[in-house]
């Protein structure tokens, strides 16, 4: 059993800003202070924007902390979740997948909650979330509340 302590989750949009540069420093700097106090494990849900920002983060410092571990938390089988995405997304999201610790499929097939379910099973997995939150409504804004109910370390972005 791992120590929930050990473990953070990201949430955030799919439409990023153009210029990412401050979210990713941003980013990188909440999952440094993580790591230093002791996070080991980082799940994201594999969705095209900021997931893929936090996990290619993850694996970037992988380098510098080679202790810590990138666990994707899909919500159905990868070839579902990427049926409308464009080949540089499907590239990108498949050479982050190759790069995992640890991938965990929710549902065995897209369903209309599957999406939900995955990011209630980040949630109910991690004590930590780190989220890129913008507007007040969709998925994310659902996760955060979830999150802000199950008492997780919130760390907005």
């Amino acid at each position: 059993m791992i120590d929930k302590l050990k473990v953070a989750c990201f949430s955030g949009h799919r439409r990023l800003p153009r210029d990412c540069g401050e979210l990713r420093s941003r980013l990188r700097s909440a999952i440094v202070s993580l790591i230093e106090q002791g996070v080991v494990f980082f799940g994201a849900g594999g969705a095209l924007g900021f997931d893929m920002l936090a996990e290619e983060t993850v694996l970037e410092l992988k380098g510098q902390y080679p202790h810590i571990k990138l666990i994707l938390v899909l919500p159905c089988p990868a070839e579902q979740q990427t049926l409308k995405w464009n080949s540089q997304q499907r590239e990108r999201y498949y050479g982050i997948h190759g790069k995992a610790d640890k991938i965990r499929t929710v549902s065995p097939r897209y369903t209309p909650d599957c999406m939900l379910a995955r990011n209630r099973c980040l949630v109910d997995n991690s004590a930590h979330l780190v989220c890129y939150l913008r507007q007040n409504s969709g998925g994310t804004f659902y996760t955060v509340n979830y999150a802000e109910n199950r008492r997780l370390n919130i760390i907005r972005l």
